[in-house]
């Protein structure tokens, strides 16, 4: 049998594929993502200049085409401008045609000129790896061949597929349709798993989404990240240093809305509105079912379903389509519309505004005083807790 520079048992190979695998998955979460699209950490140049050529090798990527496209789908999340968005594309074409939507995003001059800013620009850049990604994935395949023999083409093919399945495919594309939820970002980001191990800590697409420039992507105690322990390594190492991490919300004794509970609420916005949803759980269950059994509309399985998809659907997840269907609904329920209302009142507390901190100060003592008054308990309650945040 024909074998390379190094001869191994059948398992060797399969380990060397995993190895080799893991640590683009490493370099793209790492460098790319949360060093380049982010800025979340500083990177040495020893760490920077193997991962670059090692994705150019891997991946033929080029680092201002990554970097500008994601931050494109950062800014523009579940819209028809988002590149890989399955919310408006639907989940089997970004699954199945991930890497596709990147090539044809990537030649987007706009999408370049508006995103692509403050990434790689040295002669490295400019004369081999712009331009000339086949030339890198050539490269490893020669590699691949001359160490392994002929099993070398087949570990090259995995090379090849991995990114596009799992980042281009899973990520992008059931990161955003199904798993768990940290916090009520403005999109459909989803958490897949707690434990971000095979995509090197991209798993935790929801954390990621509602804290885009935290260097750690796990939250809770139970969330591992292991592209988080890479980096502690690198920064134990000089060779990196975390700039963000997820902040945690601390709470205190108070029973006033002052400036700095303004500030502890719009600092911790995303786990604020979570615990407002599991707050009024019980509400919307309730009322939901009150429907359900009162209007025919909501008789068929699928429609019930998608209503209360809506109900827990940030705005900017939500089709603009269905905003009608849904005001038909609520104004069916005076409980239902109106925690539904007092909703979408809080997170305009951090919405892009012209407002002035008093008058958002204003808005939010109005708001509790509101709900403190409404005869609904859970309101109530979660008014209450809202004054306990603190800095």
């Amino acid at each position: 049998m024909l074998t390379g520079l190094i001869d191994l048992p059948w398992w060797g190979y399969i380990v060397v594929a995993l190895v080799f695998t893991h640590i683009t998955i490493a370099s793209v979460t790492i460098y790319l993502h949360r060093h380049q699209a982010h800025r979340a950490l500083e990177l040495h140049a020893i760490p920077s200049h193997f991962f670059r050529f090692w994705l150019w090798m891997t991946t033929g990527m080029v680092t201002k085409e990554w970097a500008a496209i994601h931050r494109k789908h950062h800014a523009k999340c579940e819209t028809p401008e988002d590149p890989h968005s399955p919310q408006v594309l639907g989940i089997k074409k970004v699954l199945l045609e991930g890497a596709e939507l990147y090539r044809a995003e990537a030649k987007n001059a706009e999408t370049m000129r508006r995103y692509g800013h403050g990434t790689p620009d040295d002669w490295v850049e400019r004369h081999l790896y712009t331009g000339r990604s086949a030339l890198g994935i050539r490269l490893m395949l020669v590699i691949n061949v001359l160490l392994f023999g002929p099993i070398g083409l087949t570990i090259w093919a995995v090379q090849m597929a991995w990114i596009p399945i799992w980042a281009a495919g899973v990520v992008n594309g059931l990161g955003h349709y199904i798993g768990y939820r940290n916090y009520d970002c403005n999109d459909a980001a989803t958490n897949l798993v707690p434990w971000g191990i095979i995509i090197g800590g991209e798993e935790l697409h929801n954390n990621h989404h509602s804290f885009a420039t935290s260097a750690k992507l796990s939250s809770k105690w139970y969330e591992f990240d292991i592209g988080w322990m890479y980096i502690r390594i690198l920064e134990i190492l000089g060779l990196a240093k975390a700039k963000k991490t997820i902040p945690q919300p601390r709470f205190e004794a108070r029973n006033v809305v002052d400036t700095q509970t303004l500030e502890a609420i719009i600092t911790h916005r995303y786990d604020v509105m979570t615990r407002y949803m599991k707050s009024l759980r019980s509400i919307y269950n309730e009322e939901i079912e009150k429907l359900r059994s009162n209007n025919a509309a909501l008789a068929d399985s699928e429609r019930f379903q998608r209503f209360k998809g809506w109900l827990t659907r940030s705005e900017n997840a939500q089709p603009a389509s269905d905003d009608a269907e849904m005001e038909s609904m609520l104004s069916s329920s005076s409980r239902l519309a109106t925690v539904h209302a007092m909703r979408q009142e809080l997170t305009a507390l951090w919405a892009r505004s012209t407002a002035s901190s008093e008058q958002l100060l204003k808005q939010l003592q109005d708001w509790c005083a509101r709900a403190e008054s409404s005869g609904i308990k859970q309101l109530q309650e979660f008014s209450l807790r809202l004054k306990t945040y603190a800095i």
